[in-house]
């Protein structure tokens, strides 16, 4: 059995991984030019949906890709080229916009859409490490993400690559969500669950106002105010008097202590 490597060097291994996966990304920001930028007017013009199309660790990337921008106010949903080559190509529309990513840019499953996506019309942005390749050439669009190596020791398992076409794609989405004026009360309209539903949300959201909300009168009967209580489930109601106007608000906590300190007590007004 091999000896474990000892922890110095499992910290310079993991180190080095880092560092080529940042040079990756920083290796991008000179290479942006106008092809981004029509990249960007593309999916800004498109009337349909955002295809986002890929195979292996690219099509894993793909599918977050296609999470961010539908997220950020782009529709857009995620395409297995396997799949669409065996009856789901119909999702394609004429006024959708194919994004493919193959670092290659010849992958198999991907070349034999393009075809199909010409003829059905759909307009096509390539992110691919090799502009020239077949993906490359048939693109209305290519941008290039090439990396000078991957961050596997054996410069095989997609990781650099694949880090590098994840943040060219969200530098796409990040640059849309401007262009289109996306705000963040759109953001949480899209985004209700979570942490973040949570910090978005405005009062508004969450108030319940009309019939919904539990509301006596100063001269209702505990009996009547335990049961709208226990009816509108809020654990509390409105006290209002006989014009309508808030005069106060009763909680369980205050009907329970209420009971303990003075039982059979009739009203709110006793």
């Amino acid at each position: 059995m091999t000896a474990p490597p000892d922890t110095a060097t499992v910290i310079q291994l993991a180190r080095k991984v880092l560092r080529i996966e940042a040079a990756a990304i920083l290796g991008l920001v000179d290479r942006l030019d106008g092809g981004f930028e029509r990249a960007v007017n593309l999916l800004f013009e498109c009337r349909g949906r955002v295809i986002v199309t890929g195979m292996g660790k690219s099509g894993i990337i793909c599918r977050k890709i296609a999470a961010t921008l539908s997220s950020t106010g782009t529709p857009a949903y995620f395409l297995h080229p396997a799949e669409a080559i065996h009856g789901d190509l119909g999702a394609i529309r004429e006024e959708d916009t194919v994004l493919a990513l193959s670092h290659s840019g010849e992958t198999e499953e991907l070349v034999r859409l393009l075809e199909s996506i010409r003829r059905i019309g759909a307009r096509l942005v390539a992110m691919t490490g090799d502009p020239s390749s077949t993906l490359g050439r048939a693109a209305d669009v290519t941008l290039d993400c090439g990396i000078a190596e991957e961050a596997c020791p054996m410069n095989l398992v997609p990781t650099a690559s694949t880090t590098a076409a994840l943040a060219l794609g969200d530098a796409l989405a990040m640059t849309l969500l401007v262009r289109k004026g996306f705000r963040e009360e759109d953001f949480a309209s899209l985004h209700p669950g979570g942490k973040l539903g949570r910090r978005l949300m405005r009062v508004e959201h969450v108030m319940h106002a009309g019939a919904s909300a539990p509301r006596v009168r100063t001269s209702t009967r505990m009996h009547d105010v335990f049961h709208e209580m226990s009816d509108k489930r809020l654990g509390m109601t409105c006290v209002v008097d006989d014009a309508d106007r808030l005069v106060g608000i009763f909680t369980d906590g205050d009907l329970r202590r209420l009971m303990v300190a003075s039982p059979g007590v009739p009203s709110l007004t006793a």
